[in-house]
């Protein structure tokens, strides 16, 4: 199809949509986009953790955090603690930034490995500052400082993006979809029919529409590739609290005989929820769990959120590109949904088919994209195969499972060399360090280059990384005061 597009309708709002709005016509002001959603279908509305890649994309709306987290109510994140994952009564915490100090050609995890031979390591997260400061409920921004991302009311940062978009000439159309219209010859998607008897013409369509999919799956029937038999959590409840506690810049993400539950504070209130698989735990017995373990007073009732693991085969397909939900999901453990939905955004405007659609762009974005998902999939597998839990019909499957061969090699060469490579576009890299080793997978080996070093030396160089992050972390303010002064 050589046409040039010039009119882009997304359908579908919530964070996927307006996201898609806010970017596009920023960056592409010669492109009409068209936003058309019902104020009575629902949106998720759960993800509230990101990822620092965030940064990256409210920089490209001219967002600054201060503002930014002043419209959402969010916090500052510097990592996840996790609890009872590698085992029961164990945590450690996977934090952002690098940990240590390298050099080229051994990581610092040699060193720390040969120091752990020795008697001399502490946990590994001692060594990296935004560890430190989440430990000691401290934050600040400063040039050279603290990697974070964000705690946010996901409701209040689609009304933000909106606001926005519409200042940059969207259009937004309020109405359902009673049909969606093809062309005959081509099967591209020509128009959106809604109930109203509106006709809503487009070039290049993004579906937005969440799990329901209605333009990649129910329309263009693109399969789906199911991660089920990696990632068995398929259910999750969701509830909001009034908490009086002062909010710590870190998620808590709690394992339990069936899955895992979570704390994800704001400003105004606790985000909870707990995730479990059908297959060992039933509703009823999930939403007791949850209501039984959070802090503070409900806001709101319990919701039941339904999802299947994995992704379309493909997430461009003829004119409609699938971005956020309708295009797939991974569960929520290292909040990775809203990443996806901003590289999708990020890559269609990368291969934006300005002189018309063309199936060598659409092959390279299925590709790239295939690649952010089955990364994510490797990573969030680590966290349940690596564990030591046999407590549970669960954690026993999850422990002799059969996984990903690309998991495995990873996992194998750290576990026999202590080696860890980064591959083209990797999306994690110390997150992988922290993870495994978290999860105690400890290397056999480490590069020799550490024996280079004396015991003496290796204790120094240790013990200088922990005295230096304690001393730069005590001279940050508190996480809350630090939101009182700039985000509030």
């Amino acid at each position: 199809m050589n046409k040039i597009v010039n009119n882009v309708v997304i359908l579908g709002g919530g964070t996927a949509g307006w996201m898609t709005a806010a970017a596009l016509s920023k960056v592409l002001s010669n492109v009409k986009v068209t936003l058309v959603e019902s104020e009575q279908i629902g949106t998720i509305g759960v993800g509230e953790a990101t990822i620092p890649t965030m940064q990256f994309f409210n920089g490209l709306l001219d967002l600054d955090s201060h503002t930014f987290l002043k419209h959402t109510r969010g916090t500052y994140k510097l990592g996840i603690q996790f609890e009872n994952w590698a085992a029961q009564e164990h945590s450690y915490f996977h934090a952002f930034g690098s940990t240590g100090r390298s050099l080229w050609a051994a990581g610092f995890h040699d060193f720390w490995r040969k120091g752990l031979e020795l008697g001399i390591s502490d946990n590994f997260s001692a060594y990296n500052i935004e560890a430190v400061a989440a430990g000691a409920n401290r934050f600040a921004q400063s040039k050279n400082g603290l990697n974070y991302a964000f705690h946010l009311d996901s409701s209040l940062y689609a009304k933000l993006l909106r606001s926005v978009a519409e200042k940059q000439g969207v259009t937004r159309i309020e109405g359902k979809v009673a049909k969606v219209n093809c062309d005959a010859g081509t099967g591209f998607i020509s128009s959106l029919l809604l109930e109203s008897g509106e006709h809503v013409a487009g070039d290049l369509f993004v579906d937005c529409s969440g799990f329901k999919g209605l333009l990649i799956n129910e329309t263009l029937k693109v399969p789906f590739n199911d991660y089920g038999q990696w990632l068995k959590c398929d259910r999750a409840w969701a509830v909001q609290t009034k908490t009086s506690n002062t909010p710590v810049p870190y998620t808590r993400s709690i394992a339990h005989e069936s899955g895992w539950q979570w704390r994800i504070p704001l400003q105004h209130r606790m985000g909870n929820g707990i995730v479990y698989s059908s297959q060992y735990m039933d509703d009823d017995t999930a939403r007791e769990r949850l209501l039984s373990t959070v802090e503070g007073e409900l806001i709101t009732e319990p919701r039941l959120i339904g999802f299947k693991t994995g992704h379309r085969e493909q997430l461009w397909h003829k004119n409609c590109v699938a971005i956020g939900l309708s295009g797939g999901f991974i569960e929520p453990l290292e909040s990775t949904a809203i990443h996806l939905i901003q590289q999708g955004i990020l890559r269609l405007i990368k291969l934006f088919p300005s002189q018309g659609i063309e199936q060598l762009d659409i092959d390279e974005f299925n590709k790239s994209g295939m690649s952010d998902y089955q990364q994510i999939r490797d990573f969030i597998v680590l966290h349940y195969c690596q564990t030591q839990r046999d407590d549970s019909d669960f954690w026993r499957y999850c422990k002799q499972m059969e996984i990903p061969e690309s998991l495995q090699e990873r996992m194998s060469l750290f576990r026999k060399t202590g080696r860890f490579i980064v591959r083209h576009e990797e999306i994690f890299v110390d997150s992988w360090l922290q993870v495994m080793i978290g999860q105690g997978l400890i290397p056999e080996k480490y590069h020799r280059i550490a024996d280079e070093m004396q015991a003496h030396e290796l204790k120094a160089f240790l013990d200088n990384i922990v005295s230096s992050h304690h001393r730069q972390v005590s001279a940050l303010p508190e996480h809350q005061q630090y939101l009182t002064r700039y985000c509030q």
